[in-house]
């Protein structure tokens, strides 16, 4: 439910003025027509397998290639939405009941460019990101590195 609440709350199309959990974060819109399609195609597959959509699921506006927010729940491993990367403003909420089973079921995936672990705990956190099979592993935060730094994929993601 926060999630969800606060993907509500964020900025796009240019909007200065909103209240905004995240005053850095403005979703622009999808570099072109191709990837536009391709994003609402995940979204439309995400609905026919099942995922039941919690916020958003199509274009936004109706100028541009600006997609909605979008945040799926009860997604299954089996899912394109859950397989594939998208590259676009989609969440996929998937629950699991121990931290080895998340890390096992990340792992089962023919990506790995990143991931994003979010404790308390500083030891699990970076015990989580040692078994990660992910280029890039943030910890409470996302999308935050320096540029100096190297940084690439594993398996089909970047090099």
């Amino acid at each position: 439910a926060k999630v969800v609440s606060m993907a509500k709350r964020l900025r796009s199309q240019g909007d200065l003025t909103s209240e905004t959990d995240i005053p850095i974060c403005d979703l622009g819109p999808q570099v072109d027509k191709i990837q536009f399609d391709k994003v609402l195609g995940y979204i439309e597959e995400g609905k026919k397998d099942g995922a039941k959509v919690a916020l958003g699921g199509g274009r936004l506006g109706s100028k541009g290639y600006f997609v909605q927010p979008t945040v799926f729940t009860e997604v299954k491993d089996d899912m394109k939405i859950a397989r594939e990367e998208i590259f676009g403003p989609v969440m996929q909420l998937l629950k699991f009941k121990t931290l080895e089973e998340a890390i096992q079921r990340a792992n089962k995936t023919h990506y790995g460019l990143a991931a994003g672990i979010c404790t308390r705990d500083v030891g699990t956190a970076l015990a989580a990101a040692k078994d990660l099979e992910a280029g890039t592993v943030w910890i409470n935060c996302y999308d935050n590195f320096d540029l100096a730094a190297p940084f690439g994929g594993y398996k089909e993601s970047g090099w």
